[in-house]
């Protein structure tokens, strides 16, 4: 996403944990346990997506985002669509986004990413390329 900053990607966690699974150290409870909550957060605020869930490939997995910042006060911890990002981006100085992966068959779910947006990022590199003569 565009104006994006400080993103950790959790793809090697996903695959260790996946390793563990395979190798028989964690059961399917374990790594297949989806709260209601966060169900119903994908059904209503989540963005399909192509992957099949790496557990029971029966299912496409869905992405559920959501958003923490001190500015946010009670909206803190909200799951919102990817479509209200931008605008939550441009209004807001600064919040940490969490797109958390889910299976609404089986109750897989995984941190994918976290990253910051807000219009403090954009500030900086505005300010950044003002200082540089242009040349960010």
């Amino acid at each position: 996403m565009r104006g994006s900053r400080q993103v950790v990607d959790y793809s090697l966690q996903k695959r260790a944990v996946l390793r563990e699974l395979v190798a028989g150290r964690v059961g399917t409870y374990d790594v297949c346990d989806a709260s209601p909550y966060l169900k119903n957060a994908a059904r209503f605020h989540g963005e399909a997506t192509e992957e099949r869930c790496p557990i029971c490939r029966s299912e496409n997995l869905t992405h559920v985002h959501y958003i923490y910042g001190d500015e946010l006060r009670q909206s803190a911890g909200q799951a919102r669509t990817r479509a209200e990002l931008p605008a939550l981006a441009m209004t807001l100085r600064e919040f940490q986004v969490f797109v958390v992966e889910v299976c609404l068959g089986c109750g897989w779910n995984h941190l994918v990413e976290q990253y910051l947006l807000g219009r403090d990022g954009l500030a900086d590199g505005v300010e950044v390329e003002r200082r540089n003569g242009g040349v960010g």
